[in-house]
């Protein structure tokens, strides 16, 4: 699987003309590597494949990273790099822009004596974005067990409750079946609260006659899942029925629409315009997804900005919203991979009008 990935990032290297590449994301890390502590950086050429790594992790590299030779770096990481250069004869080495401070760059100008520093874009993302086999299957189990997780919190959720109760027992019961974490803080949003997108978990008690907009995901090996439900405490009113038949019409039009060769703003349009259709595209603010994986937030977008082309093995949400200050809002999210049916949905938790008496 590394070794996969390894190769086909060398072939991006060769065609941007990159000598040496060195990866300082820790999630770029640990995709081309398989290596999971907390501290590392890889140098990728051509023919070679090193892991500077320090004394804690000497045990665990060399059985993790089976496809890069592990060096135990000196107290400073640069010195052991500048050896590891200077041997393979290296004078041009490529950085991740967007895992390296100013700081560190300008340490690397210090003690990269005779080195030209090339900022790179998002190498290791462009290979991140199109899931393999291993990785749809350990993100299908993540999503299994956000499913898992609501229907267990559909058996507690009652008037009474805070909304921080609500995220402590979602957050437990992923930890106890096999997350190492969440993907993010939970949101848990009831009432008027509901109409914050990203109202995290509060004091506020839970009433009845009331929406609660429940987004939470589980870190599962690695991946991530992220799923949104919206359900009803108590007797709704003719307003709740509404925007939540809006929302849903507009995520299923998504689901069922959504193809390869589509763009993000297109992806974006199948939920933006509907919403709009029925006078409340003032009220959906935000975009209707984005890509998913080991991060919670990856490449690519659904927005209305985006001219990324959906391709075959793309992991994204689709998760339109509406947001009524004062009232409450609805969003209704899945995980979905693009396949060349269309899209097929990771999580499969119900979106019936749950009202909970």
């Amino acid at each position: 699987m590394e070794q996969a990935r390894l190769s086909r990032l060398r072939a991006l290297l060769q065609e941007r003309g990159v000598e040496a590449l060195f990866v300082t994301g820790e999630h770029n890390r640990r995709y081309l590597s398989g290596f999971t502590g907390s501290s590392g950086y890889l140098l990728v050429t051509a023919d070679k494949a090193y892991l500077l790594t320090d004394f804690r992790y000497m045990s665990q590299a060399p059985a993790q990273a089976k496809h890069f030779e592990v060096v135990e770096h000196q107290p400073k990481f640069s010195a052991t790099l500048m050896e590891l250069l200077n041997g393979l004869s290296i004078r041009e080495l490529a950085f991740e822009q967007q895992h390296v401070s100013f700081a560190t760059y300008r340490m690397f100008e210090a003690e990269l004596p005779g080195i030209r520093l090339v900022p790179t874009d998002s190498l290791v993302e462009q290979l991140r974005v199109v899931k393999d086999d291993t990785e749809l299957a350990v993100m299908r189990e993540a999503a299994e067990l956000a499913d898992r997780t609501f229907a267990h919190v559909l058996t507690t959720l009652k008037p009474g409750l805070t909304e921080l109760d609500v995220a402590l027992t979602i957050e437990f019961y992923m930890r106890q079946h096999g997350a190492t974490s969440v993907s993010f803080e939970t949101i848990v949003a009831s009432g008027e609260r509901s109409a914050l997108p990203h109202g995290k978990a509060s004091e506020r008690v839970l009433q009845s006659g009331e929406f609660v907009k429940l987004d939470f995901g589980a870190y599962y090996k690695g991946y991530c899942s992220d799923i949104t439900r919206t359900v009803m405490l108590g007797k709704p009113q003719e307003k709740h029925r509404e925007i939540y038949g809006i929302v849903l019409e507009a995520q299923l039009n998504a689901l069922e629409h959504m193809k390869p060769g589509m763009t993000g703003k297109e992806a974006d349009a199948l939920t933006r315009d509907l919403i709009t259709r029925h006078g409340y595209g003032d009220y959906f603010g935000h975009s209707t997804g984005h890509g998913l994986g080991m991060e919670v937030h990856e490449a690519p977008r659904l927005s209305k900005l985006s001219d990324t082309v959906l391709e075959l093995g793309m992991t994204v949400t689709v998760e339109p919203g509406i947001y009524l200050p004062g009232f409450g809002g609805v969003r209704i999210e899945d995980d979905v991979v693009v396949t060349e049916q269309g899209v097929q949905r990771l999580t499969q938790s119900t979106k019936d009008f749950i009202i909970i008496d």
